[in-house]
């Protein structure tokens, strides 16, 4: 991977704006949890890892991870890793790393190490939070990257001598949060990246207490509701409904991970109203579901995003779930929430008119707070109702920008609008449809894959000449990554050699699912450039590929 940027100017975080006048109102990410201890200081708060803390003892323990940082030398505006799975470490992490002044950088697991450490190096990591699952490969990072040199083990076992103990951390003595001007960075979350390297969204206290505040409207958080988290908080699903539970004072269940057994009976136990799952997750659970008796009368709405839910899914979601059923479209650059399919449209879709039915492929209309456009990619122009064009948001929960990467931050916020590099159109009604990723991003099993990235690593293999990636059709996942190979002169390899290869470089989920190995060039346009179409639309004969 190539080395990261290091000049002084690229790594200072951003400042609020010169001159910027004393705010009227709070706009940092220590409001939610402050509002809920004082308003619901004995309510229970977190159940997590076995126990179940109020909103007294949480805000406790997270003020006293602030004192901690302090006293560690964390300097405000450093960036401090997480590396697990969920917890109640892991949450408390999310609201007091940012909440006292220091910017979160949580790690997708998921992604080969040589990511990992291209992540750490990349944001300057010095402080890795861990747990025992992915303690060893934390190591590894140490070893790898001569900045981070701190581990503190959360948990649940024993904490090895070489680490800090997070236990002692959070019994520090606490110290209340300071006032921090919304545009102060947060949070940088690492997405894939077009070029072949993670690019680092920076979010700050203001975009991500926005997106709070638009789901509270649309999603309708409240004191009395008790929200399972699943999803992984590495990804902006899994955290997305952090700080809008919080901020009403809601009761809050975390699951390490996912599984269909668990989840039904922490449903059933927990009586859980509100979950938000990517389509996989349902898929399985409805599974589940079909052969054991299980209680979820609780759940009043059960939320996905991430990628679409297949029809046959989304009828059995809607026989099986007595409750709202919502989608949720975004991207982590908006926080993530942009656009909700809502209840009703569901509802409407199953057996309705056709216009009704067909919007059931469709990403739902604009959040509360949220601007949606469709616009020409040549004449940066808005487009009327019903034509193709560059998705584009505006809203204050729009980044601030990709960390360290000025000229790629002033093109995707150009006129003040984030151009997401998604194909789509808005209808008369003002329902979003997502109709390609002007990117060649694979939806696969809820996680997003560039295919210029495994191109990448494809054509690192000395008997690949050229490599095209893209999706094709899968019964579980939507999409799965598959490769076309042209070989070079001579060279002789197979799909097993190519996937032995690629997971050396890149993470598991990403490397090819299948391979066509061919001899001579692959198809071009006269541009030059691979014509993807010519090699996709023979797997995608007969299937409808909606991404939404």
């Amino acid at each position: 991977m190539n080395e990261p940027q290091t000049s002084a100017s690229a790594v200072a975080p951003p400042q609020p704006p010169p001159g910027a006048g004393p705010r009227v109102h709070r706009g940092d990410l220590g409001w939610p949890l402050d509002r809920a201890a004082r308003l619901h200081g004995d309510a229970p708060a977190v159940v997590a890892d076995g126990r179940t803390l109020t909103y007294r003892e949480l805000k406790r323990r997270v003020d006293g991870l602030g004192g901690a940082l302090a006293q560690l030398g964390v300097a405000p505006g450093e960036r401090v890793g997480v590396l697990a799975e969920n917890s109640l470490a892991h949450l408390e992490a999310w609201l007091g790393i940012p909440a006292h002044g220091r910017v979160i950088c949580d790690l997708n697991f998921r992604l080969a190490e040589a990511e990992l450490a291209y992540i750490a190096d990349d944001s300057g990591l010095e402080t890795l939070l861990t747990d025992d699952a992915w303690l060893e490969t934390a190591r590894n990072l140490r070893d790898r990257c001569p900045a981070l040199t701190r581990l503190v083990h959360t948990g649940p076992g024993p904490c090895p001598d070489d680490c800090l103990d997070y236990a002692e951390l959070v019994a520090t003595e606490p110290v209340a949060p300071a006032a921090l001007h919304p545009d102060t960075l947060a949070a940088i979350s690492y997405t894939g990246g077009t070029t072949g390297l993670p690019k680092g969204v920076m979010l700050s206290h203001g975009n991500l207490l926005a997106n709070a505040q638009h789901n509270i409207v649309s999603v309708g958080h409240r004191h009395e509701d008790s929200f399972l988290h699943v999803c992984p908080m590495f990804h902006v699903a899994g955290t997305a409904n952090v700080l809008a539970a919080t901020w009403v004072g809601a009761r809050q269940v975390v699951l390490p991970r996912f599984a269909p057994d668990t989840v039904a009976e922490t449903v059933e136990r927990e009586r859980i109203t509100l979950m938000l799952l990517v389509p996989t997750m349902i898929a399985r659970l409805l599974d589940h579901l079909d052969e054991h008796a299980v209680d979820i009368s609780a759940v009043r709405e059960l939320g996905y995003a991430a990628s679409p839910v297949p029809p046959r899914t989304q009828r059995r979601m809607l026989e099986r779930f007595d409750c709202r059923v919502a989608q949720f479209y975004g991207m982590t650059e908006a926080a993530p929430s942009v656009t909700r399919l809502g209840a009703d449209a569901h509802r409407r879709g199953l057996d309705g008119t056709p216009a009704e039915v067909a919007r059931l492929a469709s990403a739902g209309t604009p959040l509360p707070g949220v601007e949606l456009q469709i616009r020409d990619a040549e004449t940066d122009t808005e487009l009327p109702p019903g034509e193709l064009g560059e998705i584009c948001v505006r809203g204050p929960n729009i980044m601030l920008g990709y960390w360290r990467q000025p000229e790629a931050s002033a093109e995707a916020l150009r006129g003040g609008w984030y151009r997401s590099g998604d194909l789509g159109r808005i209808d008369e009604d003002g329902f979003l449809f997502v109709v390609d990723r002007l990117k060649d991003m694979i939806v696969t099993g809820a996680e997003n894959v560039y295919s210029i990235e495994v191109e990448a690593a494809l054509v690192a293999h000395p008997a690949v000449a050229e490599a095209a990636v893209f999706g094709i059709p899968h019964p579980e996942w939507g999409e799965a990554v598959h490769a076309t190979v042209a070989l070079q002169d001579g060279a002789e390899v197979d799909g097993e050699t190519l996937t032995a290869f690629c997971r050396e470089r890149i993470a598991g989920y990403k490397v090819p699912r299948s391979y066509d190995v061919v001899r001579g060039p692959l198809p071009k346009s006269g541009a030059g450039k691979v014509l993807k179409t010519a090699l996709r639309d023979p797997y995608w004969s007969g299937h409808d590929r909606r991404v939404s």
